[in-house]
């Protein structure tokens, strides 16, 4: 009993500083922002009422679904075949491209835009290179539009999607493709009825994941989006600092964090993944 006492004694020591931290910069912001959307001179929902009748979000509310989700199939695409070639390699080239997929980690999302737009720009390194094969003839158009923001979205949430199908690929038991070669099925058929299937807890997590980190953006859609591009965040930051409406901008973080929830609460019941770290060097 004695010792029960100090062990707990110990724990609230060392976890008491980090719950004040987490009270002081992250709990009170948040019950700040969701009393401002509620509190304009009275309680009530007004900035809610106001956010549902209005035009400009709904059409950034679609604006953030829709590039959200495009981001996402696009990240599982070549997710999937990044993590589908990685589990079929040795187990020292696996770290060397675990290495390799954890280097966006390493900088900065604003240094990536800025670098996105020197690469993709209208005299960017990748439509000098399309003029000088095609003679001119070919330029793209890449930033300040939706594919912009895709591809810049996509370099970050790449990751996210690689290394929980990565961890569902590797927990694959390899004798049951091995059984199914005997019984005579082709590799198309083996993806199609054993592989896929298996690792489908590792895409749920990825996808629920990336949607969750999409829908909040902010740096790439204002960077490399146009104006038709603008997403959630970016509709905070314009009724904080052009119009000044609080209760608007509050309501519309409130809405997010919510869908944000939402999936977070998804992701936690998907499960099924396993530590990425621990199966690439099994």
């Amino acid at each position: 009993m004695y010792h029960a006492i100090l062990d707990a004694k110990a724990v609230a020591l060392l976890l008491g500083p980090l719950c004040l931290l987490l009270a002081a910069f992250f709990v009170h912001p948040l019950l700040l922002v969701a009393w401002t959307s509620v509190g304009s001179g009275r309680l009530g929902f007004d900035a809610y009422a106001s956010l549902a009748k209005s035009t400009l979000f709904l059409r950034v509310l679609a604006n953030t679904f829709e590039i959200s989700a495009l981001a996402t199939l696009v990240s599982l695409v070549l997710g999937y075949v990044i993590a589908l070639h990685i589990a079929h390699a040795s187990p020292r080239r696996r770290t060397l491209y675990l290495v390799m997929i954890m280097l966006p980690f390493w900088t900065s999302i604003l240094v990536k835009s800025f670098a996105f737009m020197v690469v993709l720009g209208d005299q960017g390194l990748v439509n000098r290179a399309l003029a000088s094969l095609s003679n001119g003839a070919v330029h793209l158009e890449m930033i300040f539009n939706r594919a912009g923001v895709v591809i810049g979205m996509v370099n970050y949430l790449l990751p996210f999607m690689v290394l929980p199908i990565l961890a569902s690929l590797l927990a694959q038991d390899p004798t049951l493709h091995k059984a199914a070669e005997i019984m005579g099925a082709g590799p198309i058929r083996i993806f199609m009825r054993i592989t896929l299937p298996l690792s489908s807890p590792g895409v749920q997590a990825g996808v629920l994941m990336n949607m969750t980190l999409a829908m909040g953006m902010y740096i790439t859609p204002a960077l490399l989006g146009g104006r038709r591009d603008m997403m959630l965040a970016n509709l905070v930051d314009f009724y904080t600092r052009q119009t000044l409406d609080w209760n608007a901008a509050s309501a519309i973080a409130i809405v997010l964090l919510v869908i944000s929830g939402v999936f977070i609460a998804l992701l936690a019941r998907a499960g099924g993944t396993r530590n990425v770290l621990e199966q690439a060097h099994a």
